[in-house]
């Protein structure tokens, strides 16, 4: 579970009480570019499924006004779709950008995408390289960080690192 009992006002849009703009849309952007970074992962497994790459599409396409909030989190739904049946990085790369395309309903699924890589980035190391390949792609992310989002990002990475598999310790 990605997500906190209970809901930091942050990533929760104004018409819905929080203090989230419009303009934070950056958050799915970003969220995006940490599941495309890994999308190979999966790719190279099931070539012919096309269901996280459009997910990330749609979290892209949300942004800039082409699909509705529900079409970019049925795009989600449907990446996740994709990891059941498989493991290891496959597995996290589709999470990953299933997470990206539900960031459209709910923000705070940005973290869910960018903790998803770096287990998709971990299982993919060679046997005893896991953690530094998580450091790196962690650091990856952070680099990609627009300064707009970028405090609000790494403060919620500290505050739910605990329930993301403590991937952001690096």
């Amino acid at each position: 579970m990605i997500l906190p009992r209970v809901r930091d006002p942050r990533f929760i849009t104004l018409r819905r009480g929080g203090t989230l703009t419009d303009s934070d849309h950056l958050l799915a952007l970003w969220a995006a570019s940490c599941a495309e970074h890994v999308l190979h992962l999966f790719e190279s497994v099931q070539p012919e499924d096309p269901r996280p790459r459009e997910a990330i599409e749609h979290a892209r396409a949300w942004v800039r006004g082409e699909v509705k909030m529900m079409q970019a989190r049925a795009a989600g739904g449907h990446a996740m779709g994709a990891a059941r049946d498989l493991r290891g990085a496959a597995r996290h790369a589709a999470y990953a950008a299933g997470q990206a395309g539900a960031v459209a309903h709910v923000a705070a699924h940005e973290l869910g995408a960018s903790a998803y890589a770096i287990k998709a980035a971990r299982a993919a190391a060679p046997e005893g390289e896991s953690d530094a390949a998580g450091r790196l792609e962690c650091r990856w992310q952070r680099d990609q960080l627009p300064e707009a989002i970028r405090e609000l990002v790494l403060d919620d990475q500290r505050l739910r690192n605990d329930i993301c598999w403590s991937v952001f310790d690096g």
